[in-house]
């Protein structure tokens, strides 16, 4: 019995913790570089880490985010920029 409720309540936590992971596309609207925060073109914004290369980050450019939301914050966990090579 106590296997079961802990093998229960170590599922609930992997669901709420996928609940609160998301991840969209779009293009980069505007970079703030002060509050290290993404613009994309649907108004929503996404926090960087400081380790994340901002001079790479350009309005305009097509970007995929892997974001989880910290605090009511979307911070950003991993993004996809174009392939620079495929021209």
């Amino acid at each position: 019995m106590r296997t079961l409720i802990g093998a229960v309540a170590a599922m609930l936590m992997i669901s709420t913790a996928a609940a609160f992971a998301g991840q969209t596309e779009g293009l980069i609207k505007k970079v703030d570089k002060d509050s290290l925060t993404l613009t994309l073109d649907d108004g929503k914004s996404y926090k960087l880490n400081a380790e994340t290369d901002l001079d790479a980050l350009k309005p305009g450019m097509d970007i995929v985010i892997a974001f989880d939301v910290t605090n009511g914050e979307n911070v950003v966990t991993d993004m996809e920029l174009p392939d620079s090579s495929a021209n």
